[in-house]
């Protein structure tokens, strides 16, 4: 057996998981407080790349740092793919709070496909490179042909995310607020939580984590388009149905489950085949678990 290739395809598949675990937060968060899917996530992850290729094609015109002008464009995508999430749900969510569940859910997919076309006609339907600014680091050098440093900021981002969303639902008053309109929203409001501000909250966050996901993996693969928020979001929405939707932890874990899937079937088998596992996946899960990996049936989903 050849373990260098082993590693790399191990590797690979946790950069990957990695990814869909910051757009499959996004999702399951949002599903965890009203229960329904927001299915213009993908949209809001392809605006984070697309503003993170206009914000570093102003900035290297200045020379600046190659760390600093990646460091700004995230700092910038993160801030207007926010306003765009809080946008969606003030548009497409918050007046039909208290309509059939059907409603909001068809406002969701024409808030994705206006999005979609959005960008379609204010960009360009070719794909476009995306310069990768994250130098080599030193001691990686040996191992660059199985692990780059792009993929190492990938998963160190992934988990310094991962970790600050616990804290933040588990110790401050706003995530307080996501865990009790989570059990119960008619009694978190008769308790005094602004319901309203709690869900925008948990859309601004999601579509923040979305955004980083977007400026890592096209600074990985090194092209965009218009098209890349759908594959990513279906695959992120797997993702977060196989581990659980509504659970973050899940999120997490059926996102590197899937990305080890897809790594290690692409290497043994076939990269022809590359989409198919994550529908695979899909309709696996709703067969044998419905409810995902760490998926309960209690009220507690965030």
């Amino acid at each position: 057996m050849d373990w260098e290739y082993f590693f790399e395809l191990l590797l690979g598949g946790l950069t990957r998981g990695s990814i869909y675990a910051l757009i499959a937060l996004g999702y399951t968060m949002v599903y965890g407080i009203i229960q329904l899917i927001n299915f213009a996530h993908g949209e809001i992850y392809m605006i984070g790349a697309f503003t993170g290729l206009i914000v570093i094609s102003v900035l290297s015109l200045l020379g600046l740092n190659h760390i600093a002008i990646i460091c700004i464009a995230a700092m910038v995508a993160v801030i207007y793919s926010t306003a765009y999430g809080y946008t969606v749900e003030k548009i497409a969510y918050k007046p039909l709070r208290n309509a059939p569940r059907l409603s909001a859910l068809i406002s969701a997919i024409g808030m994705s496909l206006f999005l979609y076309n959005y960008v379609l006609l204010a960009q360009t339907s070719d794909f476009l490179p995306f310069p990768n600014l994250i130098p080599e680091f030193e001691f990686m050098e040996p191992y660059s042909h199985i692990f780059s440093s792009n993929e190492l900021v990938i998963i160190a981002v992934t988990a310094i995310v991962m970790i600050s969303l616990t804290f933040l639902i588990k110790f401050t008053k706003i995530g307080k607020a996501m865990r009790a309109t989570a059990q119960d929203k008619e009694m978190a409001m008769l308790v005094g939580v602004d319901v309203n501000r709690v869900i925008s909250a948990t859309f601004i966050i999601g579509s923040a984590t979305a955004a980083l996901g977007g400026i890592l993996i096209a600074s990985h693969i090194g092209q965009i388009n218009y098209f890349i928020g759908f594959i990513a979001g279906i695959k992120a929405f797997v993702a977060a149905v196989l581990g659980g939707i509504g659970s973050i932890p899940g999120a997490v874990l059926g996102s590197l489950v899937l990305g080890w899937t897809e790594s290690f079937a692409t290497g043994y088998i076939s990269s022809d085949y590359e989409d198919v596992f994550a529908f695979i996946f899909l309709v696996l899960i709703l067969i044998f678990r419905p409810a995902g990996i760490l998926g309960r049936t209690d009220t507690e989903k965030v």
